[in-house]
């Protein structure tokens, strides 16, 4: 064992990228993600012990899901495999450009988690769970995640991040009331300016969310607002940190990049306990903003969700001082 072990829940799946239409067919790839899935490999190419739990299937996608967490050095022990399909997003660029999206997801794999599936015990070495995405709020595994993260809050630190799918969930009001029961048992809560106007339709400000969100038991609010930096807030105040001026290729994984490296500084520094994290003190809540902060920057110069390794995050930090 090298050290504390993160558990990570919630969905492996298949974004397939569709091109326009060339005669009868339409040239495709597909690509494994999802946030949990991002994260888990995050948290493993950060050096940080990295277990991942959800539901997974035997067909082919299933097999490139699991074969990847091995590969990247993520636990496969808790993965619960199953004959229902992978879930598929697809996004189509048509000829202009222009992106639409579609989801298939419908009794799959993911969503096919139960109580049953959920391990009995948790070994010592796990100090903390991740939930996070539409795995909170579909059923019958969001259900069966809200009794795990009940059943170790307190004793474990729990970390959620919304990561709002609209397109997957349809209207809010649902999501909201399944949400906070994942909220109730949080330590940590990490979520985008961009979830905060999706799940209140603009009318909250970040502020007040993470009023909230504290209000519910959490310990530590982190909000990411994309180049202008992030901002925190527990009970010793709030404290914002800039992001970095990059050349930025895309954004996507750049919010599971942060979530994973708040994670990973927090394991390396000997913070991941819910009394410390409570106790933190405004500059070393910085230090860990400053720390995921220089992880997504190196995240959002590169093409899809390729997170950074513990010793590029080092190097980005030494070169910024």
């Amino acid at each position: 064992m090298r050290g504390p072990m993160i558990l990570v829940c919630g969905e492996a799946l298949i974004d397939l990228f569709v091109g326009a239409p060339e005669g009868a067919e339409m040239p495709a790839r597909a690509v494994a993600g999802g946030s949990p899935f991002n994260v888990a490999i995050g948290l493993a190419r950060l050096g940080v012990d990295a277990a991942f739990l959800g539901g997974v299937s035997r067909d082919r996608f299933g097999e490139l899901l699991a074969d990847i967490l091995v590969r990247e050095g993520v636990d496969d022990r808790f993965l619960v495999r199953t004959d229902r399909l992978s879930t598929i997003s697809v996004v189509a660029t048509a000829g202009d450009g222009q992106p639409s999206y579609g989801f298939h997801g419908e009794g799959a794999a993911d969503r096919s988690l139960v109580p049953a599936d959920l391990p009995a015990e948790l070994p010592p070495q796990i100090q903390a769970l991740t939930f996070g995405s539409y795995t909170l709020a579909v059923e019958p595994v969001g259900s069966a995640f809200a009794a795990l993260a009940e059943r170790e809050a307190g004793r474990r630190v729990i970390s959620i991040d919304p990561n709002l799918r609209p397109t997957v969930l349809g209207e809010m009001a649902s999501w909201a009331v399944a949400a906070e029961r994942f909220y109730r048992t949080a330590t940590l809560i990490k979520a985008s300016d961009e979830d905060i106007r999706t799940a209140w339709g603009g009318k909250v400000s970040i502020a007040e969310a993470a009023a909230y969100w504290l209000g519910c038991g959490a310990k530590l609010v982190v909000v990411t607002e994309g180049a202008r930096g992030s901002v925190a807030f527990s009970a010793a105040g709030s404290i914002s940190v800039p992001g970095r001026a990059v050349a930025v290729q895309d954004t996507v994984g750049a919010g599971d990049t942060f979530h994973a490296a708040l994670l990973a500084q927090l394991a390396k520094t000997g913070r991941l306990h819910p009394q410390a994290i409570a106790t933190l003190d405004l500059p070393a809540i910085a230090d860990l903003l400053a720390y995921a902060t220089a992880a997504a920057a190196i995240t959002v110069t590169r093409r899809g969700a390729d997170l950074p390794s513990a010793a590029e995050v080092e190097a980005s930090r030494r070169l910024a001082r």
